[in-house]
């Protein structure tokens, strides 16, 4: 069974601006030599990683809302200058945008079961991409986008 992720995206406007973060780690990535991968750091490592790395995802949320998802493909374990144990989640570059849906704040990530995750966005439907991001919201939320 595929159990998905959630995680505050903390610091982030837009599902733009954690474009642009994301282009910016993987450029640094190459420019280093090293791989060109996305990781999202975490101190807890995920119990259920086989189920997560079953076509689980990382559910972003953007300013309290869902606003994309991005797949999950690995997890690696490390030890800090500190000797603290933390775990990046190793993430595949791409943001695919999901029905914005508000999430109350919460700390590190959670498991977000398949029935409970947002839609992704329909890229043909009407969605009002040229308005502010709070006014789609409000009006999605009264059912007129």
């Amino acid at each position: 069974m595929t159990v998905h992720l959630r995680k505050l995206c903390v610091g982030i406007e837009s599902v733009e601006h954690l474009e642009e973060v994301h282009a910016h780690r993987l450029a640094q990535a190459k420019a280093s030599g090293g791989p060109a991968v996305l990781y999202a750091y975490t101190r807890n490592t995920p119990k259920r990683k086989d189920e997560v790395l079953d076509g689980g995802c990382m559910y972003w949320v953007i300013k309290g809302q869902f606003r994309c998802r991005q797949e999950i493909i690995g997890f690696e374990n490390g030890v800090d200058e500190e000797g603290r144990k933390f775990c990046l989640i190793q993430l595949k570059p791409g943001l695919i945008k999901v029905e914005p849906r508000a999430q109350k704040p919460f700390q590190g990530w959670r498991y977000f079961e398949e029935k409970d995750a947002p839609s992704d966005l329909d890229e043909n439907a009407v969605k009002g991409d040229d308005l502010p991001e709070e006014m789609q919201s409000e009006l999605r939320d009264l059912g007129l986008l």
